[in-house]
């Protein structure tokens, strides 16, 4: 049941991530969840933060991406364009 709850609160931060990543990087909805997935494994990071992290840095003031998830997305990004 906690399981549950805790994927139902993370639902909207992946949401919009995928959403920042689709208008950013001209991708599809599914292009962009590979694109969190692959980071989230290759930065050894829950994709929520990952999502979070993405999402945050949209903002025009926000953070930008820890450097271990800035370089595990560039990566999955680049692999998107192959």
């Amino acid at each position: 049941m906690e399981q549950l709850r805790h994927a139902l609160a993370s639902r909207p931060v992946i949401d919009q991530a995928r959403g920042v990543l689709m208008a950013l990087h001209s991708c599809t909805s599914d292009e962009a969840w590979h694109v969190l997935r692959e980071a989230s494994q290759l930065s050894n990071t829950k994709l929520r933060a990952v999502a979070a992290a993405v999402a945050a840095g949209a903002d025009c003031d926000g953070p930008p991406p820890p450097p271990g998830i800035r370089v595990a997305l560039r990566t999955a990004l680049g692999r998107l364009r192959r």
